[in-house]
């Protein structure tokens, strides 16, 4: 039997008995009591690839920084340029130490002039918490933490916008991704909408008081708008898989306080040409001595499966790397891999072996994402 969170002393989101009374497998989830599946993986995933799917995502963070020096406050304490940000626009971006690796990655919402929030993970919750709130000391700003004042749904899949449109009075039609819009949602007015996710999908967001009845309410009525689509409730399982399929990196595994920007591919968002931020200098210098490792995407060419930290070989038997997440990608059907390598076997097509037990397994550096939908 699983132990209920109140045996382990996991934290609960608003939506913790609706999972229960589903009959979701749960799991200690950076101190969370998740689900991890609910009818299974398989079925989660592909109802997120070519129907729609729901998940609790209430275990994120948010944090909002509001004052008259807020966006120099955003500016200096996260890679991306804030100051292109337009009201209502969203960017993928990510707090950084001086070394120039990862407190954690963020996604920065523009409310207005003066007010910013910050989406984090909920694995790194109190440790970004404290780490921005040290850090924006130094600006005319406040930096609050609202991370339980919200229970957030991510609503995902190409029939996403058909579930939404029967639930809101907001326009979705014009709402481009990464931009975010309010509006009554489930009779819930001043709702707050973005089009964003972890999936590699079409979606949404949204941001509905954290209170149990409210939450389970609105979980409720997503799903029935939902049934015609064929909706299914999805755990982080699913999750999972469908983020790696995309490419989309995880914090302790593509990501972390040992890794750089460069080394995770993730030099698109990082806006060197602004005037300053935390780890800019340090990560002048390390683009200037050269990369030493850099991520991968594997895709094994041989019966195996590459799990996360399973040990990467050249096929002179040298050991060059290790994977930090690999599965079955069930809307490819291939098994995948992420892994850190040595740049010069880092070429498409490249051979190397993956320590599955104790044989080595073939595989092949292939491009990334693995996965990306077709805009219509």
């Amino acid at each position: 039997m699983t132990p209920t969170a109140e045996a382990t002393g996991l934290r609960k989101t608003a939506l913790n008995s609706v999972h229960r009374e589903l009959r979701a497998k749960m799991v200690d989830f950076g101190g969370w009591d998740m689900p991890v599946e609910y009818s299974g993986l398989i079925a989660e995933h592909m109802a997120v690839r070519t129907g729609v799917g729901v998940f609790d995502v209430s275990h994120m963070g948010d944090i909002l920084i509001r004052g008259p020096q807020s966006l120099a406050a955003v500016q200096h304490i996260s890679m991306n340029d804030a100051s292109r940000l337009q009201q209502g626009q969203a960017h993928y971006s990510a707090l950084l130490y001086p070394e120039g690796t990862f407190v954690d990655d963020v996604i920065v919402h523009k409310l207005g002039e003066n007010d910013y929030l910050l989406v984090i993970n909920a694995g790194t919750r109190e440790k970004d918490v404290s780490w921005v709130q040290q850090n924006v000391r130094g600006f005319r700003c406040h930096a609050q933490d609202l991370s339980d004042y919200y229970t957030q749904l991510a609503i995902q899949g190409p029939r996403a916008v058909d579930v939404l449109r029967k639930l809101t009075n907001a326009d979705l039609s014009t709402m481009k991704n990464y931009w975010f819009t309010y509006g009554t949602v489930c009779g819930l007015p001043n709702t707050m909408i973005a089009r964003t996710g972890y999936t590699g999908e079409d979606g949404f967001e949204i941001y509905i008081p954290s209170d149990e009845p409210t939450s389970r309410r609105v979980w409720n009525e997503v799903l029935e708008a939902g049934r015609e689509f064929g909706i299914l409730p999805c755990g982080l399982g699913a999750r999972n898989t469908l983020r790696l399929e995309s490419k989309m990196a995880l914090y302790g595994h593509e990501i972390s306080e040992t890794i750089n920007v460069w080394e995770a591919d993730l030099g698109r968002y990082c806006k060197m040409d602004k005037p300053e931020f935390i780890g800019r200098e340090a990560l002048e210098q390390l683009k200037a001595a050269g990369l030493k490792r850099i991520l991968v995407g594997l895709e094994m060419i041989e019966r195996g499966i590459g799990r996360d930290g399973y040990k990467v070989f050249s096929e002179s038997g040298e050991e060059i790397g290790s994977i930090t997440s690999g599965s079955p990608a069930p809307f490819l059907k291939k098994n995948i891999a992420l892994a850190y390598v040595p740049p010069g076997y880092s070429q498409i097509g490249t051979t190397v072996l993956v320590e599955v037990r104790s044989q080595k397994i073939r595989a092949q550096v292939v491009p990334t994402p693995f996965y990306k939908r077709v805009k219509k």
